[in-house]
């Protein structure tokens, strides 16, 4: 299993993700993604894109950061969305309860006491309450992870919207927050969104946006930030059909990390234990990060509560009205939610791997992420052998030509070898070379990522050999 640390160095060092405002600092919780990083991101949510909205029965969206506060009124988040918040009196850290909790469980099993760590989890899942986690918390003598004090204030509610003002005056009436999550642009729209495209369940609305958590803790790079990206679908279904289109969505997400190049055995499920108060039944696709398994994409049935009480707050139906079997329902919605940085932070681990190989008689270790070719930050580099006998010039010509395709990258720089090295370390499946031989018959090499095999093709044929690859 590679280290976090290995994926921070390399993402940096090769301009996949750097920290935000890096010069004065750093910002916790908040990351810029550097050339090769965006690229990625862009790939992964167009592979998304096209695999949710290329279809029938689904259309998207892309709604305001900043809604209307009575939105958040309606959908539970000023009454519940909220954290448990517990500060060491001695270290002064602070942290959630829960997540305390469970990194001490994994600690416990780390040294073998499986029974005392299941123990603390059978009562951790039946929290209700502050006081419940504050009496694991005491109870197990948990400590401080910094200074190993057990000395723990009373654990009280964190609320975690980003607040904000509109208008002239920063008083309650211009009072707004950017928006915990994105899902609830899909719900407002529901009714317009039907009504414009014509749309009758079952149907899906889908949507890539940003949004904001003022986390207690951010931790583990890409995991846990506080401004993040999310991938989410909501499709609206007939009450009593929600079962079985949660299955549906359940088969079709998994599918959609694999054949995006996860590797299965790195992908497990997570029924939800305890449910969220909109929802019926939820499950979680987890990924075998470095730190452990961790949540990329949750399946929701949140039955109709959204629609339901966006109605009673807005005085607007948000009803379906079948007039051929004369019916009128609100919906129940079936809700597939992925965090575009988190997939991002999977992909990138899910690609790492390591290699001993020969080189020059040597042996080395090479570095290759092994992205899936659609996923690629940069698909082909082009390569003159040697900076003479006009091969620069006829390489960056076919540069030029395979840049209205692909993304496509252009190195003189060093011996052949280590061009490829470089290449390998952020993901190019493809390396093409301009030797004297091209001079003569048009035709150039074509080096595997992961096999390390080339072909010799004619320079006419590049797109169509690549195209096919993919």
């Amino acid at each position: 299993m590679v280290k976090l640390e290995t994926i921070i160095s390399l993402a940096k060092r090769r301009g996949f993700v750097f920290q935000s405002s890096e010069i004065y600092g750093g910002l916790n919780g908040f990351w810029d993604y550097g050339p090769l990083g965006v690229e990625l991101l862009n790939n992964i949510k167009q592979s998304w894109w096209k695999a949710m909205t290329y279809r029938d029965d689904i259309v998207g969206v892309d709604a305001s950061i900043i809604m209307h506060p009575k939105t958040w009124v309606a959908s539970g988040h000023i009454a519940q969305f909220s954290d448990p918040m517990i500060d060491n009196k001695t270290s002064k850290a602070r942290y959630r309860a829960d997540n305390l909790i469970e990194e001490f469980i994994r600690k416990l099993n780390n040294k073998h006491k499986f029974d005392l760590a299941k123990e603390i989890e059978e009562k951790l899942n039946k929290c209700q309450e502050n006081n419940d986690y504050f009496k694991i918390i005491i109870d197990y003598q948990i400590p401080d992870p910094v200074s190993g004090s057990t000395d723990w204030t009373e654990v009280r509610n964190f609320n975690l919207m980003f607040k904000t003002f509109v208008g002239p005056v920063e008083d309650e009436s211009g009072t707004v927050f950017l928006r915990p999550e994105s899902a609830q642009g899909i719900f407002v729209n529901f009714k317009n969104v039907m009504d414009a495209s014509r749309m009758k369940p079952p149907f899906g609305i889908a949507q890539i946006g940003k949004a904001f958590r003022n986390e207690i803790n951010t931790k583990n790079f890409l995991f846990r930030t506080r401004e993040f990206e999310q991938m989410e679908m909501q499709y609206f279904v007939k009450p009593g059909s929600e079962k079985d289109w949660f299955e549906y969505w359940k088969e079709q997400r998994w599918n959609w990390y694999i054949e995006m190049g996860m590797q299965p055995e790195k992908l497990r499920w997570k029924p939800h234990e305890k449910l969220a108060h909109y929802a019926n039944n939820a499950i979680d696709i987890e990924f075998e990060f470095p730190f452990g398994f961790g949540e990329i994409e949750g399946i929701h049935s949140r039955t109709n509560f959204d629609l339901t009480n966006h109605q009673s707050h807005s005085g607007k139906k948000m009803e379906y009205v079948d007039t051929v079997n004369q019916e009128r329902y609100v919906p129940y919605v079936i809700e597939t939610s992925g965090g575009v940085s988190r997939a991002f932070m999977a992909f990138l681990c899910n690609a790492y791997d390591e290699e001993k190989i020969i080189d020059e008689g040597k042996e080395d270790t090479r570095v290759v992420l092994r992205f899936d070719a659609k996923l690629a930050p940069i698909t082909l580099a082009v390569f003159p052998l040697v900076n003479k006998d006009g091969m620069p010039e006829y390489a960056h010509q076919i540069y030029k030509d395979m840049q209205k395709y692909f993304r496509v990258q252009y190195d003189t720089a060093g011996a052949i070898g280590r061009r490829y090295r470089r290449q390998d370390e952020i993901g190019t499946p493809f390396c093409l070379t301009v030797d004297g031989q091209t001079l003569i018959d048009h035709t150039v090499t074509i080096r595997e990522r992961d096999s390390m095999l080339q072909d010799r093709i004619n320079v006419s044929k590049i797109r169509d050999y690549i195209d096919r690859r993919i």
